[in-house]
């Protein structure tokens, strides 16, 4: 096995291109990579993307809205102690501190959650920005791996950045809650993840390239997203459709228990099912 850790659009042009075996990502995707890549995506596991940062003295989480988020990455929130971030927490003693923006460079998964988000969440950054893996980021410095991006907040005073959870979980690094469309500051969790899968899945259990940003219910923590294998539906080679069936059925059984180890969170068992029934129907 090569593991080509060149981001989810590269990884799309890749497979629909039949270079590879499969991709994998957290972009949906569109008709046309549907119709001539021949492809469709599988959901493999859930994530959680998180508003991390480095603040010296804060020991609380802060809360973070989408509309704040946007502002922030929008350029137009610049210090940390601003009123906007003053009103969402105000029981904390903010640092007169300049914020430096880190995002992703394009064509990476982190970005189509973080802005498909926030453009559900606020007109502004959907007209400017809107939902892309390439957005035009008018402030900030970029961090091309998600561990670039953990080691570059944690390494700089006054910084913040978007990560999935599991990278500020295994680096120590604080992150935010952040407000649902319920109207409630939820903190990325296992639970508060598969919370927000559940809502937009049930009763079915069939929406294999649904998204789950900013999703209903009390418990949803809002920048959550499958990540998805992106997959040819049709192949040339049976030996290699064997050992791809074989590796599949492994990653929906014994391999959603590694990826819980790792910090993701697992697909709920009624999705599971439905999506191992589709790799059945594959080979």
């Amino acid at each position: 096995m090569r593991y080509v850790p060149i981001g989810t659009s590269e990884g799309i042009k890749l497979i629909s291109h039949g270079d590879g075996d499969f991709g994998a990502g957290e972009a949906q995707l569109t008709a046309k990579e549907r119709k001539e890549g021949d492809l469709i995506e599988l959901p493999a596991v859930l994530i959680g993307i998180v508003p991390i940062y480095n603040l010296p003295g804060v020991h609380t989480e802060l809360r973070f809205s989408g509309e704040l988020l946007s502002e922030i990455f929008l350029g137009q929130v610049k210090n940390w102690n601003a009123s906007p971030i003053a009103r969402l927490n105000p029981n904390v003693s903010l640092p007169d501190l300049p914020i430096k923006v880190i995002n992703r460079p394009a064509g990476k998964g982190s970005n189509y959650v973080f802005t498909e988000f926030l453009s559900k969440t606020s007109s502004k950054f959907r007209t400017q920005i809107g939902t892309s893996p390439s957005p035009p980021w008018p402030v900030g410095v970029p961090a091309e791996r998600s561990s670039d991006m953990a080691d570059k907040v944690k390494n700089e005073t006054g910084s913040i950045g978007y990560v999935e959870a599991q990278y500020a979980v295994k680096a120590n690094i604080p992150y935010g809650l952040v407000l649902n469309s319920a109207g409630r500051f939820i903190k990325a969790s296992p639970e508060t993840i598969t919370a927000a899968c559940e809502a937009v899945e049930v009763p079915r259990w069939d929406k294999f390239s649904a998204s789950l940003t900013n999703a209903p219910g009390a418990d949803s923590f809002p920048i959550t997203s499958f990540t998805w294998l992106y997959l040819r539906t049709s192949a040339s080679d049976a030996r290699r459709a064997t050992a791809l069936a074989d590796l599949l059925n492994w990653m929906y059984t014994d391999g959603q228990k590694l990826a819980a180890q790792e910090g993701y969170a697992e697909l709920p068992q009624p999705l599971l099912a439905k999506v191992k029934a589709k790799v059945s129907s594959l080979r």
